[in-house]
């Protein structure tokens, strides 16, 4: 709006551990592919919006957008890696648990470099403050699935 006034961009602090900044990546990406799963809300508005309205902790500003481009970018990918392990459609999945399955399995299938274990713990984290009261165990049964099929060497050891 043109007659609102301007908020001044929030300065991204850098302090904190990684695993903390990550979570707060983790977490601030929950928000926006809820915006932009229920919204339709183009990727590069809602990044603006969280980068100079929204993000008032320290994170990881990079993984933040890698999560928020690479979700969209291989949406097709990550919901057919989840598409064998359900017993209903993506659509009729709570859209909250979905934000957090999408981000998680883009993990899984895209990023070896974070293991395995702190992804699904990390979803379940965010599942059990933002979903529904029973949605963690969804959400950990299906990504436990998902990460047997991507990463069975990495769970084997």
């Amino acid at each position: 709006m043109p007659n609102e006034p301007k908020k001044e961009p929030v300065t991204l602090e850098t302090n904190g551990s990684h695993a903390a900044n990550r979570h707060h990546a983790r977490r601030y990406a929950l928000q926006a592919m809820y915006q932009w799963q229920l919204a339709g809300t183009p990727i590069s508005t809602i990044e603006a919006e969280f980068v100079n309205y929204q993000i008032d902790r320290s994170l990881d500003l990079d993984y933040f957008k890698t999560l928020i481009h690479g979700v969209p970018e291989n949406q097709a990918d990550i919901d057919n890696a989840l598409k064998p392990f359900l017993s209903r459609s993506i659509q009729e999945i709570d859209p909250v648990e979905l934000a957090v399955l999408r981000i998680a399995t883009f993990e899984l299938i895209k990023r070896a470099d974070v293991p395995y274990r702190v992804i699904i713990n990390e979803a379940l984290e965010l599942t059990k403050k933002f979903g529904s009261i029973e949605g963690f165990k969804f959400v950990n049964g299906l990504l436990d699935r998902v990460a047997k099929q991507h990463r069975p060497i990495e769970i084997s050891t």
